[in-house]
């Protein structure tokens, strides 16, 4: 109880619970202050005081890698918390409870969608990955959070010469698959740290979702060659998640270990890239 209460209080703070919700996002994984202030605009004394009341809550952990410093969300902690809210204060009434599929998911036929925020490069390599890699089994797309009007040029060049086809991938802003007709999404990944940290409302159906963020490809510098290597190994990247992707046991496992699969995919990529 005074646990709650204490967590409580400090999500109580706009400033503490924007920092909550943003790094809830990248859960399981940690984020950088940096990335955090650029993301919500944050003075970093402000920053380092909201970061300090949830960690002394308990909501929030911090973990030292080199030089810099990760804030993920204990979900322990908050699964706690949102146990007692729901279960203690909430008295387990089922329509304050959404209910949750605790059923396996079928082995074929789902839809996935990778978010970024200009849908020229990162999430277009992953759609026509997933679309590839995943032989029919999975229905892939993608959409940007502020799209352009056209592929990059690099990108096309990389799937390309991996022998995939192109003719059909275009630029589509997210608001094509939020409206009343567009397919339900089993699976949402945020593929880049713009998008991961950027508002957006919760998806019908309760998808499985997760980060697997990458660095902007498009923001590359250097010579022709130089900003063409950094496409293909971006590429390459994504290639890893999606191939073990692909291979999850999906009729075997319930949500809830879909979830731990796909955040341990993600968590690992993000340990790769840092070593």
């Amino acid at each position: 109880m005074l646990a709650a209460t204490q967590a409580f209080a400090t999500l109580g703070h706009p400033g503490r619970l924007a920092v909550f919700r943003l790094l809830m996002r990248f859960a399981p994984q940690g984020v950088r202050p940096t990335e955090i202030a650029e993301s919500l605009g944050l003075k970093q004394n402000t920053l380092s005081h909201h970061l300090a009341d949830l960690t002394a809550a308990g909501l929030v952990q911090v973990t030292r890698q080199g030089r810099s410093l990760f804030y993920a969300v204990d979900l322990t902690v908050t699964s706690g918390l949102v146990a007692y809210l729901a279960l203690d204060v909430g008295r387990a009434r089922p329509d304050l409870i959404p209910p949750l599929q605790e059923t396996t998911m079928p082995d074929t036929g789902f839809n996935v969608l990778f978010i970024c925020s200009g849908n020229s490069a990162r999430s277009i390599f992953a759609e026509a990955l997933l679309r590839d890699l995943g032989r029919g089994k999975i229905t892939a797309h993608s959409a940007g959070t502020r799209p352009g009007t056209a592929l990059n040029p690099f990108a096309i060049e990389v799937l390309r010469r991996n022998g995939h086809a192109v003719e059909d991938l275009r630029s589509k802003h997210i608001s094509a698959f939020q409206q009343p007709e567009a397919p339900v999404m089993d699976f949402v990944f945020t593929v880049c740290d713009t998008a991961a940290g950027e508002e957006c409302p919760p998806w019908p159906g309760q998808p499985i979702t997760g980060h697997w963020g990458l660095p902007d490809p498009v923001k590359a510098t250097g010579t022709e060659a130089e900003k063409a290597l950094v496409f293909a190994q971006t590429y390459a990247a994504l290639r890893r998640r999606i191939a073990a992707f692909v291979e999850l046991p999906f009729a075997e496992l319930n949500r809830l270990s879909l979830q731990a699969r796909v955040d341990a995919i993600g968590t690992a990529a993000q340990t790769e890239e840092k070593a």
